[in-house]
């Protein structure tokens, strides 16, 4: 961590929770890039992130975190690209009730593996409410197979204290010698 500025990246497919999470962290009124959805997005949602989130969460006086959400959808990977320049870690929203919720995972490492060769990975699992499977056990399992063991949450990304445990895990990651 470095003082003033840092910048994490929050990424997943569309609706799994990257907008709502930096909403309920952000110290500042985040802001978004919102549009109408105009393909097989509107199925799940109104409106999708075409270019970026973003949102700041200040740690102290003088330690700031920038947050940026990434579009879910592949067809603005040029953005992934361009939001992972300087970030220092990379949280990953994963929706439980999307068809193959394990291929998003594999799917997001490989498009981020860029970043993940220099950052660390924390991975949140959205809506187990509704779809309890599958478990944070098989995710974890799954990463393990792609060589990693990042942190696995449950989490509701409307709620700032699972998205505080985010990213608390990730900066904890980076320096175990944080202070709470």
């Amino acid at each position: 961590m470095r003082a003033y500025d840092n910048k994490i990246l929050f990424t997943g497919p569309v609706g799994a929770g990257k907008t709502s999470a930096i909403a309920s962290i952000s110290d500042i009124e985040p802001v978004t890039t919102d549009a109408t959805a105009s393909d097989m997005t509107v199925n799940r949602k109104g409106h999708t992130t075409v270019a970026l989130d973003y949102g700041v969460l200040m740690l102290d006086p003088t330690t700031k975190v920038h947050l940026y959400g990434t579009p879910g959808q592949q067809r603005f990977d040029f953005m992934w690209d361009i939001l992972s320049q300087g970030g220092i870690g990379l949280i990953l929203l994963l929706d439980n009730t999307r068809p193959h919720p394990l291929k998003d995972l594999q799917f997001f490492v490989e498009a981020f593996s860029k970043l993940l060769e220099r950052a660390p990975l924390v991975v949140g699992i959205t809506k187990t409410d509704i779809a309890p499977t599958p478990t944070p056990a098989q995710y974890a399992t799954i990463l393990e197979t792609l060589g990693m063991r990042p942190p696995v949450f449950e989490v509701d990304a409307r709620r700032r204290e699972d998205i505080q445990s985010l990213v608390c895990a990730l900066l904890y990651s980076i320096d175990p010698g944080l202070e709470g």
